[in-house]
């Protein structure tokens, strides 16, 4: 039985692909699960999405200015 529940995308579209940490800057997914997202169980999407807090968290860690090279 297919899974009726809509696909739920973060997609703004800001499809840049961070080298460090393989990360789309826009959405925070990796290429695998971008590339995936229609073929992936809701359960699957809806771990993707549970992730993604965290990951905006590193990435604005890894974005923010540090005091030594302010």
């Amino acid at each position: 039985m297919l899974d009726s529940r809509p696909i739920k995308s973060p997609c703004i579209s800001v499809c840049v692909m961070d080298p460090a940490t393989g990360w789309c800057e826009g959405c925070l997914r990796t290429l695998a699960e971008i590339g995936a997202w229609s073929r992936l169980s809701a359960d699957a999407r809806e771990a993707v999405m549970r992730g993604l807090p965290a990951r905006r968290r590193i990435f604005a860690e890894k974005r923010a200015p540090t005091e030594a090279g302010q």
